[in-house]
This record gives C-alpha cells, structure tokens and sequence, in this order.
C-alpha cells in the first residue's frame, strides 16, 4: 500500500511526524493491524497517477477533479478542518492576492492584466475563480490578457511577487502556511478579496479498499484531529477536525463549473 499528502508544502518532516502517528493508530487497530500499512509517505511523484492506484491507502485530492475526474473511480474518506483565514470548518474560500504596492481593491479592477494559476483542473486556484469572475456580468471575455500556469500555489504566490503576474486565487491553507513560513516576504503581498465558499480538499482511498480499513481510517484520522495527545502533530499543518464527508458535499465545484459555462466563460 502506499500513502501521500501531497497538496500542501508544510515541511516535510512536519507531515511524516502526521503520517507516523497516523499509522501507528492503523497498526494498532486490531481489525487492519495485520495490514501492510506505509511506513512512509510517499512523495515527488504524478499525484494524478496515484490517486488512481489500485494500492492507494490514503492521498489528498481537489475538489474539483473529485467531481469531473476520480467520481466511481476513487472512494472518499473524508476532508479535514483547517483553522486559517478564509475557511471555515471544512469549507474555503481562495483568497485573491496582488502585490502589496498594487492599488487595485477589486476583481474587476484586474480585467486585462495577468492571472498566475497552478492548474485548469485547480478548485481553488481556477475553478472558483472562474466562477466569481462570471458573477461579474459585465466583465469583458476573455477576463485576464494573459495567464500563467505555474503548477502549484506556491509558485503563482511567487509568480506574482516577482512581477510575472499581477494576481491569483491561491487555496486559504496553502496561502496561511506560506505565510508562516515566508515571513520575510509576506510584507510584499496583500490579500484583495476572496471567492465564495467550497468545500477543502478530500481524502481519497483506492476504489477497492475494503470497508472495514475505510473505516478504520476515519476512526484513525478523526482521533487525529481532535484529540488532545496529538496537537503537536496537526498544529504545523493548520488542522483542527475531520468529517467523513460524501461526494454530495463536493456538488458544489461542480455547481461553480455548471455556473460559470452557463455564462459562456469557459476560461479564464
């Protein structure tokens, strides 16, 4: 089995310390304990490839492709709480950020300039605000002059730092740890706005995995996010709950999908 948090860039070491005592409940879980559960997670590789593996324990998806990609191909663990700016329980909202010397205090104000983007297939960084852009009924089409792809939240922050772009929509948790650990530059950078709300990033295990090991890995996942013994781990990656949420709870990316083609935006 193998298993990958592969969505945010806390340090490493910081995720293998949530991953050892993850998997140290799953060992110690008498209906999985004679599993052959990671002693590691994975990393480096195609995540859109693993989410697909037939020996997929557990990785982290988007919302987006969950609903218009992996839907009947994956089975949905569930989606941690995130204690950040911009989110509320399970639910995001990606924030807009600009360069702090940039005077433009609204979408609208950006129509024509240049979008950084990490993916098209991005919840947070497309997708929503694709959707937001397309509530601004009197915005010109094509919205933005030019676009980046950056291929990760991380790099469009950057790309507009340095000037590449003049603005993105980046994932609440992913702009709140690097925050935290950019200090130096976060002065450079300001928030503008914010789309509207979504559910975080969910939880998905291989198709396959039998239901007595899903369950485990909700009762594993939920002690922890919430017990006390563990607060040291989950504080560096922001979490502070989990919901064994069902893809119902995701109709909303598609929804925002479904709204903004229904406007004739397409994209971005």
């Amino acid at each position: 089995m193998q298993a990958a948090l592969p969505m945010y860039f806390p340090p490493h070491g910081a995720l293998q310390a949530f991953w050892a005592a993850l998997a140290e409940h799953l060992r110690a879980d008498p209906q999985v304990s004679a599993l052959d559960i990671p002693q590691v997670l994975s990393h480096g590789g195609d995540c859109h490839v693993q989410w697909l593996e037939s020996d997929l324990l557990l990785s982290q998806a988007c919302g987006y492709p969950l609903v218009t990609q992996l839907a009947g191909k994956v089975q949905l663990v569930g989606s941690f709480a995130y204690r950040a700016p911009g989110v509320n329980g399970i639910h995001c909202r990606s924030q807009l950020i600009c360069r702090a010397s940039d005077p433009r205090a609204s979408l609208k104000a950006f129509a024509g300039g240049t979008l950084a983007f990490n993916d098209t297939i991005s919840q947070s960084g497309y997708n929503a605000l694709r959707h937001l852009v397309a509530q601004t009924t009197s915005a010109p089409r094509p919205f933005f002059a030019a676009t980046v792809m950056t291929g990760a939240h991380y790099r469009s922050i950057d790309a507009v730092h340095t000037g590449q772009a003049d603005l993105a929509a980046v994932d609440a948790v992913s702009w709140a740890l690097w925050l935290q650990h950019n200090p130096a530059l976060a002065s450079g950078l300001r928030v503008f706005g914010q789309t509207e709300a979504y559910p975080g990033l969910p939880l998905i295990t291989a198709l396959h995995t039998p239901p007595v090991l899903l369950a485990a890995l909700r009762r594993a996942l939920h002690t922890l996010a919430t017990d006390a013994a563990h607060a040291g781990v989950r504080a560096p990656l922001l979490i502070s709950g989990f919901e064994a949420t069902t893809l119902a709870d995701y109709q909303r990316c598609l929804d925002m999908q479904v709204q903004a083609f229904a406007t004739g935006l397409h994209s971005l």
